[in-house]
């Protein structure tokens, strides 16, 4: 196991540097990047503004360039290419990418151009949020579904099943985002009530208050947006839940230990559960990853929730290159090591699978 769980570790470096490099030269062809954004921010303004950024420092490296932007044209050459170096630009993309990938092997990953922080400060900022808001999902998400396809699996068929059914279709066709509106406007001052609060996770001046009060205001927080991703995200878990134990009822050794005389409670916890399991324990790193990757993201910008979600779309928009490689690199990782906690979940549920003994 050892070996293997080495060998999976150096491919996520090449994996990384691939991903990044893919990227890296993708970003090369977007138009609208920050220089042509700051050039046209002072050909608005006028030349008061152009005369203070001639003679700005060099920010950090980013994959952009302005050539060819008409927006460029009768601007001094002088205050042009002070905008390049400030921005990092005078150097070959080559060198550019080079000096990029030297930092994130520190997680240096240099500093925003519009938010005067270095990254790593905004990701150590940014990422619990986010993944506060996964795990608990995530949680949740596993907590409602096992049961509820365990329960549709033994009956297959019934009344409970095709009324539950109903709840899954809702699932499977209402988005996270969608619900997540339908809940502000329900419970938090939209039309209705205002039962919980709307923006952040933390009351004004909650920092002073005692332990268990914070810990109250914090869950308080949650469960809007937490609810509105378990909503979004339950649907898909049960059905797999169900179709697994279908699967495993179905074998001949539940027909023989049932010939034997065990009771129903016992085949289906002591034989069934195990190899029913396997697939949906271990796919819990990826169902983490799902939910923190792609349905966090809206969720993030309805409940103005100041996670890595929500600061990877800002600094999208805003070409903030530094930014969007940054947050790609630590959400690629984490991703990454995710995959490999997976694979070793599956050892954890069933201890006969021997990854080493592949070929």
């Amino acid at each position: 196991m050892g070996a293997y769980l080495v060998r999976r570790l150096l491919l996520v470096i090449p994996t990384l540097f691939g991903i990044i490099a893919i990227n890296f030269v993708v970003v090369q062809f977007a138009p609208g990047g920050p220089v042509e954004q700051m050039i046209s921010e002072l050909k608005g303004r006028g030349t008061g503004v152009i005369g203070r950024v001639t003679g700005a420092g060099a920010a950090e490296t980013a994959p952009t360039s302005d050539n060819g932007y008409r927006g460029a044209r009768g601007l001094d050459p002088h205050v042009l290419a002070d905008i390049r170096k400030m921005f990092g630009f005078d150097k070959p993309p080559l060198e550019r990418f080079l000096l990029m990938v030297r930092g994130y092997l520190t997680f240096d990953f240099g500093r925003s151009f519009f938010r005067d922080k270095p990254v790593i400060e905004l990701v150590k900022e940014k990422m619990p949020v986010s993944v506060s808001l996964g795990l608990w999902s995530t949680l949740l998400v596993y907590f409602v579904s096992i049961p509820l396809g365990i329960a549709k699996a033994v009956r297959d068929g019934s009344r409970f099943d095709v009324a539950s059914s109903a709840a899954v279709l809702v699932g499977y066709a209402v988005p996270g985002f969608l619900f997540a509106i339908l809940l502000v406007v329900l419970f938090a001052g939209g039309s209705f009530v205002q039962w919980f609060p709307l923006r952040g996770l933390h009351s004004e001046g909650a920092a002073a208050w005692s332990m268990p009060a914070r810990i109250t205001d914090y869950l308080w927080h949650m469960v809007l947006p937490t609810t509105a991703l378990v909503v979004g995200g339950f649907a898909g878990l049960t059905v797999l839940t169900k179709n697994c134990f279908l699967e495993e009822i179905r074998k001949q050794y539940v027909v023989t230990a049932r010939a034997k005389g065990a009771g129903e409670q016992r085949i289906l916890y002591r034989h069934v559960f195990r190899n029913a399991m396997l697939l949906i324990v271990a796919g819990f790193p990826s169902a983490f990853i799902g939910i923190l990757f792609s349905s966090a993201l809206l969720v993030e910008i309805i409940f103005s929730l100041d996670g890595m979600g929500l600061l990877g779309f800002e600094s999208a928009m805003r070409r903030d290159y530094p930014v969007m490689f940054g947050t790609l690199y630590m959400f690629t990782l984490l991703g990454l090591l995710m995959q490999i906690v997976g694979d070793m979940m599956y050892t954890v549920v069933d201890p006969r699978i021997d990854f080493e003994a592949r070929q």
